[in-house]
């Protein structure tokens, strides 16, 4: 696992605070809110450099797999997460939206290096990624308008303009960068171009991040209780679609690379996605932004604790190889 990456709670953690301290300077918490947009689309950028669009049918051909994690990640989590939210949050509907856009999107990055840490199938989890990442584009509108529509006002107009600007134009620069890149300088040297945009893509999230709590460092201070409030909900999620996989798994005979795979997809999340639009689509209501920065202090912990698991499990051969 990269430095980076290993280090990566710590970093947000870090950043959270940098982004307290500076919410005390006044001109740069007025400049916040102006950078914060453009830092995330070029993070997007950075993201979507490294996806390989042209393999979105290769994911398709283990069909036990991909037709599971689809359905867990479009169908029965976007149902739960809504259920979830109304149990947990039922008097704060602007973290129930951002409980919402936090787990409809499945993770299209550090997923793969769970698996690989949990000795899982990483060739079938990066076939799977392209699937990931086209459906929870078009599908975040929608998830929004059927699932948040009725508790928080969604401008379709500004709406669509930052999907637009967050993700529509990094993701088609990023697939023009990718293949003049290869024409012009061939796999290796573009390998090299990815690892340097890895770390770039760290930074802005990071800093994107220190933006935020900046921006609305009152805001937070106001609702110390947002981490406890939300603990409950995002650690259920985990735990449910943990057992779900496991239990889909062993139904259909999966070997323990393919459940390792399985599990990681559909646990990950993707928050940068999401919190690339809540911060452009709702910058009245930062609470929701806020969701989208506390909930990997909460997840990436647990997929750590579950990659551990994983491994146990197949060390004491609880599962056919």
């Amino acid at each position: 696992m990269p430095l980076f990456d290993k280090t990566q709670p710590l970093l947000v953690l870090l950043s959270v605070f940098v982004g307290l301290g500076l919410a005390q300077i006044r001109w740069f918490a007025n400049l916040a809110p102006e950078i914060i947009v453009p830092l995330l689309a070029l993070m997007l950028y950075a993201t979507f450099l490294s996806i390989p669009l042209k393999d979105f049918g290769r994911g398709l051909r283990n069909f036990k797999v991909a037709s599971t994690s689809l359905i867990i990640n479009f169908f029965w989590t976007p149902i739960f997460t809504w259920v979830n939210g109304y149990l947990f949050l039922q008097d704060s509907p602007d973290l129930r939206v951002g409980l919402i856009m936090l787990m409809v999107t499945p993770c299209t990055d550090w997923y793969l290096l769970f698996t690989s840490i949990a000795r899982g199938d990483v060739a079938l989890a990066t076939a799977l990624l392209p699937l990931n990442l086209v459906l929870q584009v078009i599908l975040l509108p929608v998830y929004l308008l059927i699932f948040a529509g009725t508790l928080v006002e969604i401008n379709l107009i500004q709406l669509f303009d930052s999907l637009f600007w967050v993700l529509i134009l990094p993701l088609f620069v990023a697939t023009i960068s990718r293949q003049l890149i290869l024409s012009w300088k061939g796999d290796i040297y573009f390998q090299h171009v990815v690892a340097k945009m890895a770390i770039f893509q760290v930074i802005c999230l990071n800093l994107a991040i220190a933006t935020i709590f900046a921006s609305q460092g009152k805001v937070v201070i106001q609702h110390p209780e947002l981490i406890f409030q939300l603990f409950i909900p995002v650690v259920l999620f985990f735990v449910v679609n943990f057992v779900l996989a496991q239990s889909v798994g062993r139904y259909l005979r999966l070997s323990y690379q393919e459940v390792a795979c399985l599990s990681c997809t559909t646990l990950a999340r993707n928050s940068p996605l999401s919190l690339a639009i809540a911060a452009s689509a709702f910058p009245q209501r930062p609470l929701i932004a806020l969701v989208l920065v506390i909930g990997p202090l909460i997840e990436l912990p647990i997929m750590v604790l579950i990659s551990q698991l994983l491994l146990l499990i197949r060390r004491r051969g609880q599962w056919q190889q």
